[in-house]
């Protein structure tokens, strides 16, 4: 990772785009503090003594998503990392409502939360639909780089999961060619259902319904060898 004198380039976007919601606010100052990861390195299954598994999502928009497999699996530590503030203001409506104990959030780059976290700590990361950067000058900006892969196959378990998904074409590529030159991840992938279709267990989420990119969403399913 980048030093604090050469930090990455941000791989988003705005972090704020319209006030905040009064109920959503109040979340912010009451609940946010509760669930946010410790500052510095940490051990994740410090934060739920007993967990079965933890799952990391990067990027998790407005949490519904995250809510969704929090809930299914009540015994996964979830870890969620945003920087957009209406964003995590929405995932912690989700939680409130759902009484979800079992997520802690990162309002910041998750770039920063991989770097606290310890080698092979993760047993599951979703990477759905990041900020696409579409034009080339700004593919630099991608949060997917040879660095975040190298860092993701450190975190992740041998036999741990990774989902990566975007609609946009380009932005599949570029990817599936990362993770398969890091030498850590195995894509099984046989046929072309195996990324046209939805995994099983995945979640729909508004912003996946309205299609903003160039193809039909694909998803990338990878084994860390």
């Amino acid at each position: 990772m980048a030093d604090s004198k050469h930090p990455p380039l941000r791989s988003y976007g705005r972090v704020k785009s319209r006030t905040i919601k009064p109920r959503q606010a109040a979340l912010v100052e009451t609940l946010l503090p509760k669930l946010r990861v410790p500052e510095g390195p940490f051990e994740p299954r410090a934060l739920m003594p007993g967990a079965a598994e933890v799952w990391l999502e990067i990027g998790f928009g407005g949490g519904e998503h995250m809510a969704a497999q929090a809930a299914r699996r009540p015994d996964a530590l979830v870890l969620g990392a945003e920087p957009f503030q209406n964003g995590v203001a929405s995932a912690l409506r989700h939680i409130h409502e759902q009484g979800l104990g079992n997520v802690r959030l990162k309002d910041g780059d998750a770039r920063e939360l991989l770097a606290q976290l310890p080698d092979a700590s993760l047993d599951r990361v979703f990477i759905l639909f990041p900020d696409p950067w579409p034009k080339a000058r700004h593919n630099k900006r991608r949060l997917i780089q040879a660095e975040t892969a190298a860092e993701l196959t450190r975190v992740l378990k041998p036999g741990g999961a990774l989902r990566f998904a975007s609609d946009w074409a380009d932005y599949v590529d570029w990817t599936l060619e990362r993770f398969l030159r890091a030498g850590g991840f195995i894509w099984g992938a046989e046929r072309a259902d195996d990324w046209r279709r939805p995994p099983a267990d995945h979640v729909t989420t508004r912003y996946e319904e309205k299609r903003l990119g160039d193809c039909a969403p694909v998803f990338l399913d990878f084994k860390r060898a």
